[in-house]
């Protein structure tokens, strides 16, 4: 969805911009994908559960909040209290590298707009980056 495609208000949120719950879940869908298809991404991949079916459930749910729309992960588990859900795993520069790659070429494959995707990057770095739990 291209931002000129709605009228941007002070208001707007980044999940208006993306175009609701569907363009959500088809990033998230997307991401995932990309995750299971990249030897590139083998080892944020090993992180994560089979099936990826929770997991995607779970980033759709709380990306849905994070940018602005409904609270569906809220609603199921209360704050998601990210960094301490993540503390069980080892999580480095190159886990956050990995992450913030993968979701940017998901960002780019279902063709968000481009200041949107700026603008979403470093949301992303910064929370990513707020992750790290071991140095390198």
């Amino acid at each position: 969805m291209n931002a000129d495609d709605t009228t941007v208000t002070e208001s707007t949120t980044a999940f208006d911009l993306i175009g609701g719950e569907a363009q959500v879940r088809a990033l998230v869908d997307r991401f995932y994908d990309l995750m299971e298809l990249e030897p590139a991404w083998a080892e944020l991949r090993a992180m994560h559960p089979t099936p990826l079916d929770g997991s995607r459930d779970k980033l759709f749910w709380f990306l849905c909040g994070w940018l602005g729309g409904p609270q569906h992960y809220m609603e199921r588990f209360g704050h998601p209290r990210l960094r301490a859900r993540h503390l069980p795993f080892a999580i480095g520069i190159r886990e956050r590298d990995q992450w913030l790659a993968c979701m940017e070429r998901a960002m780019r494959e279902v063709e968000l707009d481009a200041a949107l995707v700026e603008r979403l990057r470093a949301a992303f770095f910064n929370t990513a980056d707020w992750m790290r739990n071991k140095g390198g």
